[in-house]
């Protein structure tokens, strides 16, 4: 049976999406193509009809994953978007988290295509992180996104290593609760004084950004 444009899109994004899923969940060597396409609910056959590669695929859904955050974090401030990556919550839901987090490790050895796409995720997380009128807080934009470069790589670098202890690791949450207060104890008064007080606990204070 025939399917229509339409439907063959909408397939391909199903794909996309399912995969995006996967990878943040099992790594890019830990998810096989018959196993993703199984997943989203077709043949294994099917696959390169609709993309280049694997690697096509890898690219494609960090783009998508790296989409979600970026539409979370619009609109929620620093000391909020701090709080809720660096809370359990986050870190215990990789299939759903940060794709930067989950996967930059993996992307680094990947081939330019998906580099470049993390590359230019980071920029898009930097442009939601920087707000646009920090020039009116006397915070030049190169001032601004320095700061949000120097957050954003802490705490993902923060979610990396807790990941890398054992599930039930005081260590793991000690690295959350650590990096947490430190990042927000760096920001000015003026930025944190509208949030929540922190708990030295690892589960983080506010509710997920959306």
């Amino acid at each position: 049976m025939k399917i229509t444009k339409a439907q063959a899109q909408a397939n391909r994004e199903h794909v996309v999406e399912t995969a995006s899923k996967l990878f943040r969940e099992r790594g890019y060597d830990g998810v096989g193509v018959a196993d993703l396409m199984a997943a989203a609910g077709f043949t294994h056959g099917g696959f390169y009809k609709q993309f280049r590669s694997k690697a096509d695929l890898m690219a494609e859904s960090a783009a998508c994953g790296i989409a979600q955050t970026v539409a979370l974090s619009a609109g929620v401030n620093a000391p909020e978007f701090v709080r809720y990556y660096l809370s359990r919550e986050h870190r215990d839901t990789r299939a759903t988290g940060c794709t930067m987090a989950a996967l930059g490790g993996d992307a680094a050895r990947q081939p330019e295509a998906v580099r470049a796409t993390f590359a230019a995720g980071i920029e898009s997380l930097l442009a939601a992180l920087s707000p646009e009128d920090s020039a009116l807080d006397g915070v030049d934009t190169g001032q601004a996104r320095a700061r949000s470069l120097d957050i954003l790589a802490h705490v993902v670098g923060a979610i990396v290593m807790s990941r890398a202890c054992p599930d039930d690791s005081p260590l793991a949450d000690e690295i959350l609760a650590v990096c947490r207060d430190e990042i927000l104890a760096s920001m000015s008064p003026s930025v944190t004084a509208a949030g929540e007080p922190t708990r030295n606990d690892g589960s983080g204070t506010s509710a997920r950004p959306e």
